[in-house]
């Protein structure tokens, strides 16, 4: 492996920081602030893909900017892991870009001059946490993320908004606190914090009761932002964000922060064998086969669709920590491979949901019956994203559940593998009565879904039976999730008595396979994400993410999968 000193890594962390200045001075210029965003965006992933052949080879590239604190560099690295992250994020903002454009105009958004400069911010944020040389870099950058983030989660400036938002910063700096503590007993334990393939080696002759307060506060502080339970109440109530925010970053580069980061000291810290030594690893694959297991069961009874959409990437965020915690290399490819296959398939339910409610304000599956007519090709990338998300064939998420499967099984964990079954069961049970809705149910005959609209529907129960009995005293709209996306008013002049955005009394207009439902600033990105998840699911071996995983696991453990 060949150390290639370059600017290049700071190149791909900075470009959208420098690019928060132009936008924000274009704010009276739409079309210009936009320009400016997508000029960032495509220098960003040219910039990381130009580093792709070299780090296929073995290589690395170190931009090394002197001595943070005594022993310690600030540096940012462009290893094999952190280009998969990199890539990752950096390809997907530009198609994010295109789809904020459509949505943010669509909704006629307030402080969307805001919007565009913090999500450059955020990118910059998730950049470095990409490229960062040791724990150290990590946390600055880890909580950059936080604070650039933040405007976006409160975008809406509502009371929900901002309750949402200063819950994600209490979360998510406790986790912040966490990370510097393991980060500091590091330190203390070996004198280093630098990230090594395969582990830092004086941890494995370290005091294992200290070794294992490292791996157990580093371990927790980075799964609050990876959503592992009880840490994960943030995230649902963050759906409030506009849907490209959820899109991107509660997909994509906040939530991926976290699994990255424990990837990181899983793979580069601690390394397998000795998180094994230390006994770390079962612990820690139990709370990722709770939650997944647990937020799949509260993801079926959601009837508000982002509220089910952040409850499934709650559950499928632990698939990832899961193939990380079992440690056999087939299980960690697996889980490493989950992160961009979750990306592509969740990122394009979350525009899916998006363009439903700039289209038709509808934010709630039990109103959805028949919204296939109205808007087939979204409702069709929607459902093959799904059928990725539970493991069905020729969809990304089936090859990475194929390799977290056979991985848990060589392993031994056969309770882990059933845990990985019954999950994805229930995704078939969240995400089919979705897909039945939109194409073989109309307003006038629709099946009533018992578990949100039986007895124990819980609180969207409630709600309905206000409509259904207006004496009841109830206010059906004054629910927790009336208005479900970030508090748009959801009438406006947009919707019928039914919810039904354009929809007439005998059901939704229907529209062609020609692109009419939606602009195509919105219906593109749909598309291009959701054809992502299929190459990814049918040549998984010719796409580079794999290749790149592949790299990361031989060099981690001396073993080719």
């Amino acid at each position: 492996m060949t150390e290639i000193t370059s600017l290049r890594p700071l190149a791909a962390v900075l470009v959208s920081a420098v690019a928060i200045g132009p936008i924000l001075l274009s704010g009276s210029r739409p079309n210009l602030r936009e320009s400016w965003t997508a000029l960032a965006a495509l220098a960003k992933f040219a910039i990381v893909a130009s580093m792709v052949p070299a780090v296929l080879a073995g290589d690395t590239y170190v931009t090394d900017l002197g001595a943070f604190l005594p022993g310690i560099r600030f540096a940012l690295e462009a290893d094999a892991l952190g280009v998969l992250f990199g890539l990752l994020a950096s390809l997907l903002w530009i198609i994010t870009s295109a789809y904020s454009i459509g949505y943010m105009r669509g909704l006629d958004e307030h402080n969307q001059t805001r919007y565009f400069a913090a999500f450059a911010g955020s990118l910059s944020a998730a950049m470095g946490v990409a490229f960062a040389s040791n724990l150290l870099v990590l946390f600055v950058f880890y909580e950059l993320l936080t604070v650039a983030t933040y405007p976006l989660v409160a975008h809406d400036e509502t009371d929900e908004a901002r309750a949402a938002g200063r819950k994600y910063l209490a979360y998510t700096f406790g986790g912040g606190v966490a990370v510097l503590a393991g980060t500091v007993l590091v330190y203390w334990l070996t004198g280093t914090v630098a990230f090594t393939p395969g582990g830092i080696e004086a941890l494995a002759g370290a005091d294992p009761m200290f070794a294992r307060l490292a791996f157990a506060l580093l371990a927790a502080g980075f799964g609050v932002k990876a959503a592992l339970m009880p840490l994960h109440s943030w995230l649902p109530d963050a759906m409030v964000a506009p849907t490209p925010v959820s899109a991107l970053l509660h997909a994509v580069a906040v939530v991926k922060s976290g699994v990255f980061g424990i990837a990181r000291i899983v793979l580069d810290v601690f390394g397998p064998d000795t998180v094994a030594d230390l006994g770390m690893g079962l612990p820690l694959a139990a709370v990722a086969a709770f939650t997944l297991v647990v937020a799949s069961v509260i993801a079926l009874r959601q009837d508000n669709l982002k509220r089910r959409l952040a409850f499934s990437t709650v559950s499928q965020l632990s698939y990832i920590v899961l193939g990380l915690a079992v440690l056999t290399p087939t299980s960690l490819v697996g889980g490493l491979l989950h992160i961009p296959a979750h990306a592509f398939m969740k990122i394009t339910l979350f525009f899916a949901a998006g363009a439903i409610h700039v289209e038709t304000h509808t934010d709630d599956i039990s109103d959805m019956a028949g919204i296939g007519r109205r808007m087939p090709l979204t409702m069709t990338a929607f459902a093959v994203a799904a059928a990725g998300m539970a493991g069905i064939p020729l969809v990304a998420g089936f090859v990475s559940k194929y390799f977290l499967l056979i991985g848990s099984v060589s392993a031994g964990q056969t309770l882990f593998a059933v845990a990985l079954l019954v999950s994805g069961v229930m995704n078939i049970g969240y995400f089919w009565p979705v897909v039945y809705t939109a194409f073989f149910e109309t307003p006038e005959d629709s099946d009533e879904k018992p578990l949100i609209e039986g007895p124990l529907g819980g609180r969207f129960a409630w709600g309905r039976a206000a409509v259904a009995d207006p004496t009841a005293g109830g206010d059906a709209g004054t629910g927790p999730d009336a208005v479900a996306d970030g508090g748009h008013d959801t009438d406006g002049g947009h919707t019928d008595a039914h919810g039904h955005g354009d929809g007439h009394a005998g059901g939704w207009d229907r529209r062609s396979w020609t692109g009419g439902e939606s602009t195509w600033f919105m219906l593109g990105p749909i598309l291009a994400v959701a054809l992502g998840s299929v190459v990814l699911g049918v040549v998984p071996d010719a796409a580079v993410f794999l290749r790149v995983v592949r790299l990361v696991v031989q060099a981690v453990t001396g073993v080719a999968v």
